[in-house]
Parts: structure tokens; C-alpha cells; sequence
């Protein structure tokens, strides 16, 4: 008999991102279930549930766009600075002066420009990732400083605000909520249903080989660099819909739970595997944990700790996993 390696390996490697999502999932329920064990009225709250969806929805839209650039093989520093860039620079009173769809497209833009630029540097200079976004984390919190001058800049464009409000909510559901799930279903189907997602998984996994089988590794890199600086832009004009305003200090340490939820998602560092899925119930998973803290009133510093924790064991458990 032949080695039934090839085989068995690819059902067994198939399988193992609906047990990493599996797992998540059990975790997710836990911690639901401490949450109605501690705080039953509070946390059970139709009030509680909708604040936990919006503030994982922004972070959720960033991490969609950081898992791509992982399982390409490459890391997004950036993406908190873009943030706040996009969410200053579309606050501006010039800006303000075009409504909602001038903030919506400057904040695209300034995602999209960001995200350029990192393309750039890392697929035609040549820069290491880690090095081009932490530039560009730098450059991009030093402008939005610039621009604001250290000011909160406030929305007084009554459609943006009227998103935020209750009246907005479609079925009990707010329109931030629905914005992500769109981005994390387009997500998915990009990566699991297109040669785009197809080529994302190729480069991250092996570059050399995917350059000899046809594939523009360095165009394909840009274009995820993209897509990060898309998904900065969406989430911006949603964390200015959520807040009514724009500030430089906005988006502060969104890279690091990004990358944090990737991984716990099941999405490799060295790229070429990874699911948005898995990603997704990585931002539920911290979120609630947030939530949980807040609501039983812990310190920050012990939250820190058990989202430390998380992130270890879900290391661990992807190294154990792998095959030899």
C-alpha cells in the first residue's frame, strides 16, 4: 500500500478548524454562563447584549481585514493608528461640510491610503511587514495628532449621529452590528470562496511556490495591505457613528487584539491558514471578557491577565496540533 499519508493528512488538517471553532464556541458559552451565574440582570440584558455586539463590532471589522494580511504571511501594526487617522481626518469641519457620505468616504480613503502605502513599502521596497506598519503606526498617530491638535472633534452631522441611536436599530439589532456581520460575511466568502482567498493562503503558506505556479506574490501582498486599510476605514466610521466624534487617541492598542483574536481564531503567524470565523469568535470571546470584568467590577490589570492566558493556550494548542 502506498504511504495513506497525503490523504488522511488533508482530512485530518480539514478538520481541525471546525474543533478550534468548536472550542471557541465552548468557551463563548462559558463564559455566558458565569456571566448569568454573577450578574444575571445585568448581563442577560437585551441593553447588555446589544453594547457587547457594538463594541465588538469595531474591532471585529479591523480583525477581518488583519486575519487576511496573516494568512498572507504578512502582519498589520498599523491598524489602530489608521483608525484614528481616518476617524480625525473625516471629523475635520471641511469634511463635516459634505454630510455623512463626505465623512463615509474620507474615512475609505484615508483606510485605503494607509493601507497603500504599507502595501508598497513591504511588496515593492522590499521592507519587512513588521517594520513598514510600525512606520506607519508612528507616522499615521503623529498626523492624526497634528490634525486634531489633541482635540476631540465633534459630529454635529445629524445622519451620523441618528446611526447611533436607538431609532436606527433594526429589529433590535444596531446598524454597526449589521455592518460587521456584512464585512464578516463578505470576508469569508472572499477567503473561502474565491482564487482570491485561494491565492491569500497560497502566498502566506509558501511564497516561492506560489510565485512558480503563476501567482503575483507581490501584488497579491499589496492587495491585502489594501483590504487592512479598507477594513481600518469601515471601522473608523463606525467608531464615529458609535462615539460622535473623532480623536487622535482613537483605536489604541487595536492591532494587538486583532492579532490577538486572529490567533486565538486558529489563524497561524507564519500564514497560509486561518478562518474569519474563527477570528470573529475571537473578538466575541475578549469582548466578553471585557464585559464580564466590567460588570463584576475586576481590575483591569486581572482582565489583562486572563486575555494573556487565552492567548497562550491557544498558541500551545496550535503547535501541539500541527503535523510533523
Amino acid at each position: 500500500m502506498g504511504p495513506p499519508s497525503a490523504h488522511a493528512a488533508t482530512r485530518r488538517r480539514g478538520t481541525r478548524p471546525d474543533l478550534r471553532n468548536l472550542s471557541l464556541l465552548i468557551v463563548l458559552a462559558a463564559l455566558v454562563l458565569v456571566g448569568a451565574l454573577t450578574t444575571p440582570e445585568q448581563f442577560l440584558s437585551l441593553q447588555n447584549l446589544q453594547l457587547v455586539l457594538t463594541q465588538a463590532s469595531v474591532i471585529g471589522v479591523v480583525t477581518v481585514g488583519v486575519t487576511f494580511v496573516i494568512i498572507g504571511g504578512g502582519i498589520d501594526l498599523s491598524v489602530g493608528a489608521m483608525v484614528a487617522l481616518a476617524t480625525v481626518w473625516a471629523t475635520t469641519v471641511a469634511t463635516q461640510q459634505y454630510g455623512l457620505g463626505g465623512i463615509l468616504l474620507s474615512a475609505l480613503l484615508v483606510g485605503l491610503g494607509c493601507g497603500l502605502v504599507n502595501g508598497l513599502l513591504v511588496s515593492f521596497g522590499g521592507m519587512v511587514p513588521f517594520i513598514a506598519t510600525l512606520a506607519m503606526l508612528a507616522s499615521a498617530r503623529g498626523l492624526a495628532l497634528q490634525i486634531s491638535e489633541g482635540r476631540t472633534q465633534i459630529v454635529d452631522v445629524q445622519p451620523v449621529l441618528e446611526l447611533g441611536q436607538r431609532d436606527a436599530y433594526v429589529l433590535g439589532i444596531p446598524p454597526i452590528v449589521l455592518v460587521f456581520a456584512a464585512v464578516t460575511v463578505i470576508g469569508w466568502l472572499v477567503l473561502h470562496r474565491t482564487t482570491f482567498g485561494r491565492r491569500t493562503v497560497a502566498v502566506g503558506g509558501n511564497p516561492e511556490a506560489a510565485r512558480l505556479a503563476g501567482i503575483d506574490v507581490r501584488r497579491q501582498r499589496l492587495l491585502l495591505y489594501l483590504l487592512s486599510g479598507l477594513c481600518c476605514g469601515i471601522a473608523a466610521f463606525l467608531l464615529i457613528v458609535l462615539t460622535g466624534s473623532g480623536q487622535n487617541t482613537n483605536g489604541n492598542l487595536y492591532e494587538l487584539d486583532a492579532i490577538a483574536a486572529a490567533i486565538i481564531g486558529g489563524t497561524l503567524l507564519s500564514g497560509g491558514r486561518g478562518t474569519i470565523t474563527g477570528s470573529v469568535l475571537g473578538v466575541l470571546v475578549f469582548t466578553t471578557i471585557t464585559n464580564l470584568f466590567a460588570l463584576n467590577n475586576l481590575e483591569t490589570a486581572v482582565q489583562q491577565i486572563a486575555k494573556g492566558a487565552i492567548i497562550v493556550a491557544a498558541v500551545l494548542i496550535q503547535r501541539k496540533g500541527r503535523t510533523p
